[in-house]
């Protein structure tokens, strides 16, 4: 199963693997060669494919816990000071997705979408300090009865060149559906309450939709 966003580049890139086997079939008249450059151009296509490839997850909901929006590496466990929306203290997580990961952004806790803002900007490396203010990003925040307000924030990486983000200001969003997409590897920032229970740590690998990230403590 594939994400929607993977569509047109999907069938674009099985015009050109297509184009280009037949044309080496043609063309390239030394066997090993011929069969070297087929093996390279069928391993590209490939990885397109499971690029976008969207698993099937089940996400067992709960008020009371924050799950994994993405797949990948935690990277981050930290206090930091959230200057963008709460401009206070926050439990920072961040996840980082290799281009291997699966990169279908998840809504982390069932609830109303408070605010979500585009923002242009670099394509530093995820995983540099000043990613997650300078690179191109955009910044959700999702609250319920239970946990109040966190905030997740898609960062683009060295290689990603496109966010996609299907959260809208006021609308009503259920824990571990699809929120998003980002191409090319990147990584995504949670800022939760001081007070909640984290259970993860870092390099625990996390599985968007399922991994229990933080839980509320009463």
């Amino acid at each position: 199963m594939f994400h929607k966003e993977g569509y047109k580049i999907i069938m674009l890139s099985m015009l050109i693997f297509v184009g280009l086997l037949l044309a080496v079939d043609e063309f390239i008249t030394i066997a090993w060669l011929n069969t070297t450059i087929m093996v390279i151009l069928l391993l590209l296509f490939v990885l397109i494919l499971q690029f976008f490839r969207n698993p099937k997850r089940h996400t067992v909901q709960n008020l009371d816990e924050i799950i994994a929006p993405v797949d990948g590496k935690v990277v981050v466990i930290e206090e930091v000071v959230e200057s963008e929306y709460f401009k206070d203290k926050r439990r920072q997580v961040s996840i980082f997705m290799s281009p291997l990961n699966v990169h279908v952004t998840r809504y982390p806790i069932s609830g109303k979408i408070n605010f979500s803002k585009y923002h242009p900007g670099k394509y530093l490396v995820a995983w540099h300090p000043k990613a997650s203010e300078e690179n191109e990003r955009t910044t959700i925040v999702v609250e319920n009865t239970s946990v109040g307000e966190i905030l997740y924030r898609q960062i683009a990486g060295a290689l990603a060149r496109r966010i996609v983000n299907y959260a809208q200001e006021g609308e009503e969003v259920v824990q571990g559906t699809d929120a998003g997409f980002i191409k090319f590897g990147s990584r995504v920032d949670l800022f939760l309450p001081l007070d909640m229970k984290i259970n993860v740590a870092l390099d625990d690998k996390a599985k968007g939709g399922e991994t229990i990230i933080a839980q509320k403590t009463s």
